[in-house]
């Protein structure tokens, strides 16, 4: 089983609750934040680390769990594996803004970006970019290869649930997929896993 979490860091941007939680965290995601230069990204990585602190605890995981983290704007996520297999798991969100029609034409697979350019309206074709946006990217952690994966080396078809229709031959698993979205926050999430247990709620308990 798959479950998904988010959590608002908008404490965080104070440096007193900053510093708070940042005496919690390991030294190595110390190191990490100081590395930073602007607040909010320090303030992101110490809040995601916080979530999955905390979902750690409560579930009792192990440190070898596989987990997946992402962050954008003021929401953090976390996506985990809990029943001790050892599936691939990935996760992403990203705040919703402008279309950015020409990232899609050079880096997506033609059948993404005629997808897009099909939508009636502006609005219909940002949303669609956005939902390819974070289910890529959600693939490619899952497979461990990150931003070194090449967008248009795998197709996905944005339907209900979404499905990985192309990908590439050196991950011969099946990967399956979630999306996610809280009520009024400009954000997209998804989860992509090799296990086909996704839990479809977004769990938001865990507040700062």
């Amino acid at each position: 089983m798959v479950k998904a979490w988010a959590a608002d860091i908008s404490p965080l941007f104070e440096r007193e609750c900053y510093e708070k939680y940042y005496a919690m965290v390991p030294d190595f995601r110390k190191q990490k934040a100081d590395k930073l230069k602007l607040d909010a990204m320090k303030a992101q990585s110490v809040g995601v680390w916080i979530l999955w602190q905390k979902i750690r605890e409560k579930y009792g995981l192990s440190e070898d769990a596989p987990f997946n983290l992402s962050h954008s704007g003021a929401l953090v996520m976390c996506a985990a594996v809990l029943d001790g297999c050892t599936a691939q798991v990935g996760c992403d969100v990203e705040k919703t803004g402008k279309l950015r029609l020409k990232l899609a034409e050079q880096y997506f697979c033609p059948e993404e970006y005629e997808a897009i350019i099909r939508e009636k309206s502006e609005e219909e074709r940002t949303d669609l970019f956005y939902r390819y946006w974070v289910l890529k990217e959600s693939f490619m952690k899952a497979t461990g290869r990150g931003m070194a994966l090449p967008l248009d080396r795998f197709c996905i078809r944005a339907g209900d649930p979404p499905v990985l229709v192309r990908q590439p031959e050196e991950f011969t698993e099946h990967y399956y997929y979630c999306e996610y979205q809280w009520a009024g926050q400009p954000y997209k999430m998804a989860v992509c896993s090799t296990d086909a247990g996704i839990d479809a709620e977004l769990h938001t308990e865990f507040a700062l």
